[in-house]
């Protein structure tokens, strides 16, 4: 881990140097080649981790975005300038590279996340290390290989792999100046604070509880078609899953379809032709969302569909760690299956009676990632999206992500740091200001 950090040190001075349109260059070719191993990147992020060779393609596709937008680096951070700010005096900023920059990432999006960082700090003039999750090593492996493939010069980036040692490690070591994380509450806020003690600058993701509010107006196939891909898409793990579902009104009496509609989901290993949905990562997972899914049992919830006794038809995987989409209703606030992150194929259904009611529970929950609402009225849309507290709020979208050219905004309890991933806060966290007051005189 020294010599990795040495050498990204030692990398940066030469790469800093290097003009942007060679950088983008970079970029480019990177961005071609990600796409022709499209394939074979899926594939490799199946088998690590799980998820349907259609959503490990997603996966990789979001990431290959964040790849493109780092090609208008140049536009994205380009300086200011103005003239006589004074006699004979001009003022001007640009935007310079930090150094060594590192981004510690999860096991649910092995290639997105990663591409996430290090390829719009390398098109900003950054050196980067890269941690993978320990779980999930191998498509950050072939997403380095194809970086160096692409012509990026040795040093640029480089890859440490390990647990907490490896994070510690991050957060202590001088070369690095700062620091992305996406992942879970507890890590996130402990390199949050390790990070900023070290003096250095520090984004971090970190849980959610994401709501939907179904009003009784709303298209019912549609909205029951998105609630079910939101839902238990990815197994349910990742950090905008819509795992809680407000029913406004009449609106509850669609849950039975909802359940009837989840039920039919083909759930088997994710190489499998037409998998809709994969196990979960380890056996502990499957411990965790089962604990929690019989909590909300045990304070009065009830379930309508439960997964967790579900095996795959094929004997082969059988032994997988599987949970089959599971569905509890009348649910509460007060639930430990609601105030805790599930991060599984489990959605909780509430009923409330109007929108203020769904817009105050929400505003009430500590975390501001993601929010939806489905209605066919315009007026709703409106109050829902001006009153909700959340940074990214879709109107009749299920997953509301940002595409790469705004920015990733969750808010509250969901981000430490004041800084977003990707768009221009992205550029702006891998960058610093500096400004120049020049005078020239004619004499």
């Amino acid at each position: 881990m020294r010599a990795a950090a040495e050498t990204a040190q030692k990398a940066f001075l030469e790469w800093r140097e290097t003009p942007i349109s060679k950088r983008v260059r970079l970029m480019m070719a990177y961005r071609n080649l990600v796409g022709t191993h499209m394939d074979e990147l899926a594939e490799i992020l199946t088998t690590e981790q799980g998820k349907t060779i259609e959503d490990a393609k997603g996966d990789i596709f979001r990431g290959l975005e964040v790849i493109e937008h780092s090609c208008s680096t140049p536009s994205l951070i380009m300086g200011e300038t103005m003239e006589n700010v004074a006699a004979n005096m001009d003022l001007y900023s640009f935007r310079q590279p930090l150094g060594v920059c590192a981004g510690i990432c999860p096991f649910n999006f092995p290639a997105m996340i990663p591409l996430w960082m290090f390829p719009l700090a390398t098109a900003c003039g950054n050196t980067f290390l890269l941690k993978p999750s320990e779980r999930v090593p191998m498509t950050a492996m072939r997403l380095t290989e194809l970086f160096y493939e692409a012509g990026a010069p040795r040093g640029i980036l480089n890859v440490i792999h390990g647990a907490k040692d490896a994070v510690n490690f991050i957060c202590e070591a001088p070369e690095v100046k700062a620091i992305s994380f996406v992942g879970s509450d507890h890590a996130g806020k402990y390199i949050f604070e390790q990070g900023s003690r070290h003096g250095k600058r520090v984004q971090s993701n970190l849980g959610a509880k994401n709501h939907a509010v179904i009003m009784p107006d709303a298209d019912k196939a549609a909205t029951i078609n998105a609630l079910v891909g939101a839902a238990f898409g990815a197994a349910g793990q990742r950090c905008m899953a819509l795992s809680t579902a407000l029913f406004v009104g009449e609106a509850k009496e669609w849950i039975p379809e909802i359940a009837e509609k989840a039920k039919q989901l083909n759930v088997t290993c994710g190489l499998v032709p037409g998998a809709q949905m994969g196990p979960l990562i380890s056996r502990q997972a499957v411990e965790r969302v089962n604990s929690l899914v019989q909590s909300g049992v045990n304070q009065g919830a009830q379930c309508l569909l439960d997964g967790r006794t579900f095996r795959p038809q094929d004997p082969k995987f059988q032994n997988g760690y599987f949970v089959g989409p599971t569905i509890l209703s009348d649910v509460k606030t007060n639930m430990e299956c609601y105030k805790t992150e599930i991060f599984g194929p489990v959605l909780l259904c509430m009923a409330v009676n109007n929108i203020d009611e769904a817009i105050n529970l929400i505003n009430s929950n500590p975390y501001g990632n993601g929010v939806a609402i489905f209605t066919s009225s315009g007026h709703h849309a409106r109050t829902f999206q001006h009153s909700v507290d959340v940074g990214q709020i879709g109107i009749n979208v299920p997953i509301p992500v940002p595409l790469p050219f705004f920015s990733f905004t969750g808010s509250r309890g969901s981000i430490a740091g004041d800084m977003n991933f990707y768009g221009k806060s992205g550029a702006q966290f891998y960058t610093q200001i500096k400004t120049v007051t020049s005078m020239w005189k004619s004499s």
